[in-house]
């Protein structure tokens, strides 16, 4: 994991992202990638109204770069990483500019990081929105979703929210690094571990080949997001690790479901990999 891509404006919550982002490329050894992403004067708004919509009614098209670089290079320096005009081995801080809707400059982009940090939306439909699902579902890669708001460090006390799932594995298998450099790992498993994969035990197993000593909480499954939440508090975690969309995107969109509940109700830091 060397590369964090950051979609960046000059708003708190990009603040927030950014310090929680090179904190963990500190731990990692990683470079963090901020990005400006606007739409263009003359490009088909249809692709993106809500983005479009909100760039124009704010006026800040023209000043809304230069301010998300200045955020950026002030976090990146209060941080002590170095501006990079080019990638090289050591960690550092790369900026750039693209100019398009989030669902199409996320699928180019966000394929060639390792891990991908937005902020919670406050509301479905919005721009907060629209980049959030433009990262999970159109880059393959991780995606940290932080609280808008808040000072606590994120990845220190890891729980693994684990269904068994294909989605889950592939993304404790993609941030293995991150677990690594965790104080705590916690495997949550909520109900009987009867579906056709692998349990908590061999992932706990699995983890020990890369350093990493991982607990395990079992729960009744009765009630899952609610006791992945009592569990989030009695582990002490600050981060919770799961995969996106075991079920049809579009059936937990319609009836609900853990991620559904994960992105848009919970309010603590999490981690999700949808391909």
């Amino acid at each position: 994991m060397r590369v964090i891509l950051v979609p960046v404006a000059d708003r708190p919550e990009c603040a927030r992202a950014l310090a929680t982002s090179f904190d963990i490329a500190s731990r990692i050894g990683a470079s963090v990638s901020g990005c400006h992403m606007r739409p263009h004067r003359y490009s088909d708004t249809r692709l993106s109204p809500a983005f479009a919509e909100a760039a124009w009614r704010k006026k800040s098209t023209k000043r809304a770069p230069a301010a998300a670089k200045a955020l950026y290079t002030q976090i990146a320096e209060k941080a002590g990483f170095a501006l990079q005009r080019r990638p090289r081995a050591e960690p550092g801080a790369l900026w750039s500019e693209k100019v398009g809707s989030p669902d199409k400059l996320l699928g180019i982009v966000g394929p060639l990081s390792d891990l991908i940090v937005v902020s919670r939306p406050e509301k479905k439909g919005g721009v907060a929105d629209m980049f959030l699902h433009a990262a999970l579902l159109q880059s393959s890669r991780p995606v940290l979703i932080l609280p808008r708001a808040g000072k606590k460090r994120v990845g220190a006390h890891v729980m693994i929210g684990w269904n068994q799932s294909v989605e889950a594995a592939r993304t404790v298998s993609a941030v293995t690094p991150l677990l690594a450099a965790a104080e705590t790992v916690t495997i949550v498993t909520c109900g009987a571990e009867d579906r056709a994969g692998p349990k908590s035990a061999q992932l706990a197993r699995y983890l020990s080949h890369y350093g990493i000593k991982a607990s395990r909480l079992a729960t009744r499954g009765r009630n899952i997001e609610k006791e992945l939440a009592d569990a989030y508090q009695e582990t002490g975690a600050d981060l919770l690790i799961g995969g996106a969309y075991s079920k049809s995107r579009w059936r937990e969109k319609i009836l609900g479901g853990t991620t559904e509940w994960m992105i848009h109700k919970s309010r603590v830091p999490i981690l999700i990999h949808h391909t």
